[in-house]
């Protein structure tokens, strides 16, 4: 099992890289971009310093690479945050200099395809944290979240336990960014219906570990920054959530099954499945299909994981995943799972 450490926390005053190490999509949509800076200023007191590759489309696997580097041996720069995800940021991996990352530990911030740097932190041995993109979160038309903002707000500045509450009200259907209209008022959001729970008679506590279901497919298939051994993740809280592509109830199934035939089911205690996204412009689906999506990937993963974890406690909806709010998750860090309370408290 890895050493893994917290790193240093920023102090309002400080100065934040935002990179893109998976997608350039700043250069194409400025307005949640400019935003989401704003915020961090007016709302963070932090100072965004962006890098070459920041609002370029088309950036090479090194020049994001060169970007991420800068950014965690600039002395100056006291935390790192994604402006948004990506599709390809598993090209970036082989040009990373672990060395210089390790000796630079940095709190990092990002999601969906940043779980591939999350990943790559958590064996270099730094804990980062799944959440809180530029663009999507800080972003946020009309308003931040405030669920969101007081849970970023947390893992930016503070170390301890924060406990996770449930949203009384999300949303996943989003405007159009290049719109200006989109960012006059919040989004329209609907009741929330809490967590649902599953072999709750237990309290669990564990390291967290995995990010996007698509995005640790990908890396299982191209054999990157996921453990040979699946023992380094014993007694761990899976973290798992889905993307706006939508996967099918199907993939998502298999996806789990090969992870479980590897044995990456197995050693973990518990699993927090993200809240799933259940429209996008591709797939507007109405409430009701929405609510058949969401069903259908409940019940692939409770398929996957009663073959291949039965005893694991399983939490869903939880807000860590490509809805809103979302809520900041340590990846790597310490997660508390307490089902006779049905509580969760996280470690920042």
């Amino acid at each position: 099992m890895p050493r893994i450490m917290y790193p240093p926390k920023p102090s309002p005053g400080d100065r934040v890289a935002v990179i893109s190490p998976g997608s350039g999509l700043p250069g194409l949509f400025p307005l949640p971009y400019e935003l989401g800076l704003e915020r961090l200023r007016t709302e963070y007191g932090l100072e965004p310093v962006e890098y070459p590759a920041t609002r370029k489309m088309g950036s090479t696997p090194r020049e994001r690479a060169d970007d991420v580097h800068a950014a965690f041996a600039d002395p100056d720069v006291k935390a790192v945050i994604a402006s948004i995800g990506g599709d390809d940021q598993i090209t970036v991996l082989p040009h990373l200099d672990r060395e210089l990352i390790r000796a630079n530990p940095k709190p990092f911030f990002g999601l969906s395809d940043n779980t591939n740097l999350l990943a790559y932190l958590y064996n270099t041995g730094i804990v980062a944290y799944h959440g809180a993109s530029v663009m999507c979160e800080l972003g946020r038309p009309g308003a931040m979240n405030p669920l969101t903002a007081d849970s970023l707000r947390a893992a930016l500045f503070t170390s301890g336990p924060y406990e996770l509450r449930p949203a009384e009200r999300w949303n996943d259907v989003d405007r159009d960014w290049a719109d200006p209209a989109t960012f006059d008022a919040e989004p329209r959001t609907r009741p929330g219906s809490g967590w649902s729970w599953v072999n709750a008679d237990r309290v669990v506590e564990g390291r967290g570990w995995g990010g996007c279901l698509e995005i640790l497919g990908w890396l299982l298939m191209a054999d990157r920054e996921i453990a040979r051994d699946p023992a380094e993740y014993e007694g761990g809280v899976l973290l798992l959530e889905t993307s706006e592509e939508l996967p099918s109830a199907a993939e998502v199934f298999r996806t789990l099954r090969n992870m479980g035939e590897r044995g990456l089911l197995r050693p973990f205690s518990a699993l927090l499945m993200g809240r799933p996204k259940t429209w996008s412009f591709e797939r507007p689906n109405s409430p009701e299909e929405g609510v058949r999506y969401a069903a259908e990937q409940r019940e692939a993963v409770l398929r996957a994981m009663r073959t291949y974890a039965p005893d694991a406690t399983i939490v869903f909806d939880v807000d860590f995943g490509h809805t809103d709010p979302q809520l900041v998750v340590p990846y790597g860090g310490t997660v508390r799972v307490d089902g006779p309370a049905r509580r969760i408290t996280v470690t920042y």
